[in-house]
């Protein structure tokens, strides 16, 4: 906690209540907050002995008003290297254009969870680690909620889909296991959206994200005066969800008490809120996820066999995006394109250097982090289509050796896919390329060439003249 504690957080903020939430999360991880009610406060403390001390700002949208870009912009221009972080009630990827354009490092959607918060402040701050600069946005693109959404081509990947898509046709329970940011959420609402259920509600619980004492009350409900706080009655999710799917996230982190409850619920089929004398007979789909493999978890003592054998009748293992890199150029394409339908952004193409230089890296955010890293990029991209320079921080982690080699084997050798704007060649030119490689690669060989390249000799002889290559190149 050493470094911690000589960490100085400014919240720009004129809502008590919200300061105090936010000076009291910090101050978990070792933080001191000080607090400016308006900008002109916030400026003139820049400029003190604590300003100077400063390792990162949290501004809310609605102090400044209209005028949020502006003060984040001239925050930057006073102090360059201290990340700013705007909170907002808007989800509008516009407003997070613009805040990221005038220098804002993370753009954080009000109510914001506890865990994200300090995720982005961890990340905003930690500097002598490039990786960690490649922080997550909490901006999520809309997607249609189904398997054909997904994309991906690797085996593994498609073996999961299958696996999925079979399940979710009936009404039994799915666990999806995987890292965090491969792709569970998405693939529990395509499940649901290709269920019995679809036309009934879903709602997904993130426990990691959830304050402990209040887990078992969101999931069972509770009567007013069950425990001190409980001013009315609440209905659980379990209840809400009659008829429909319930999905867990990140069950992994459930306390044991509340497992062994959920046991008992899942078993009898009904639910009991906290404080009540009765039950509610509920008939609920529950599909849920785990970053890491509940067995493993069995056989620690963290996780109870009993629940895992009652949500695990269909297990879906999702693979990290570092095991299908083949996937990456299809992922960066599909990406952009939906980024460039955002306000303030417009479509963008990438070049071969670029895809070689993401391909390169091992993602340990997954898709999720693929997706966050091309939305930046795309912000800042002046030109047609993202070039590996549009990726600095990429390049400082792998090192310039590292990508070349990678860069070269990803061309295959010198053919390139792409035009320098992002569109692909024309395909006789590609072919073309393709020949010339496998003449040189078997030394003028004609018969092996031909049978490398699955033709015949006639038919390769007829394309060198069709296309104007000499044998000898």
């Amino acid at each position: 906690m050493a470094d911690f504690e000589q960490r100085l957080l400014m919240l720009i903020d004129d809502e008590p209540a919200q300061c105090r939430l936010i000076t009291a999360l910090a101050a978990r991880e070792g933080w001191r907050t000080i607090i400016a009610r308006d900008p002109e406060t916030a400026i003139a403390m820049l400029g003190t002995r604590q300003g100077m001390q400063l390792n990162a700002i949290i501004l809310d949208q609605w102090v400044p008003g209209d005028d949020a870009c502006a003060l984040i912009a001239e925050l930057k221009a006073r102090r360059p290297a201290l990340p700013i972080l705007m909170l907002t009630t808007s989800a509008s990827p516009l407003l997070a254009v613009e805040a990221m354009r005038a220098g804002a490092t993370d753009y954080l959607v009000k109510p914001v969870a506890p865990d994200r918060l300090m995720q982005a402040l961890r990340a905003a701050t930690v500097r002598e680690a490039p990786r960690d600069e490649l922080a997550p946005l909490t901006e999520k693109i809309t997607t249609t909620p189904d398997f054909e959404s997904m994309i991906g081509a690797a085996p593994t990947f498609r073996a999961a889909l299958a696996v999925a898509a079979k399940a979710a046709r009936n009404h039994s329970p799915v666990l999806i296991e995987g890292e965090s940011g491969t792709g569970k959420e998405m693939l529990i609402r395509a499940i649901h959206a290709a269920s019995p259920r679809s036309r009934m509600p879903l709602r997904i619980l993130n426990i990691g994200g959830m304050p402990i004492n209040s887990i078992e009350s969101v999931l069972f409900g509770h009567e007013k005066g069950a425990f001190t706080g409980a001013f009315e009655r609440q209905i659980g999710a379990l209840q809400h969800c009659d008829g429909g799917t319930l999905a867990i996230d990140e069950i992994d982190r459930l306390p044991v008490s509340v497992q062994e409850r959920l046991i008992d619920s899942l078993t009898r089929g009904d639910v009991r809120p906290i404080g009540a004398n009765y039950s509610y007979k509920v008939d609920v789909r529950l599909l849920t996820a785990s970053n890491l493999p509940l067995r493993d978890l069995v056989s620690a003592g963290h996780f109870l066999p009993e629940l895992l054998q009652h949500i695990s009748p269909v297990t879906v293992a999702l693979p990290p995006l570092r095991e299908r890199a083949g996937d990456i150029p299809a992922l960066c394409r599909y990406f952009l394109t939906r980024i460039g339908e955002q306000p303030g952004l417009r479509p963008l193409g990438i070049t071969d250097g670029a895809l070689a230089l993401l391909a390169a890296f091992d993602w340990p955010g997954n898709v999720r982090q693929l997706q966050a890293v091309l939305f930046r990029a795309a912000v800042f991209c002046d030109g047609d289509a993202l070039t590996a320079d549009d990726f600095p921080q990429l390049s400082n982690i792998l090192g310039t050796e590292n990508h070349a080699a990678t860069q070269s084997m990803q061309e295959g050798g010198g053919v390139m896919l792409y035009t320098s704007d992002g569109n692909l060649r024309p395909l006789e030119e590609i072919e073309a390329d393709v020949i010339r490689l496998a003449i040189g690669l078997y030394r003028g060989r004609m018969t092996e060439v031909a049978r490398r390249l699955g033709i015949g000799r006639s038919t390769l002889y007829r394309k060198l003249s069709e296309l104007g290559i000499d044998n000898a190149a």
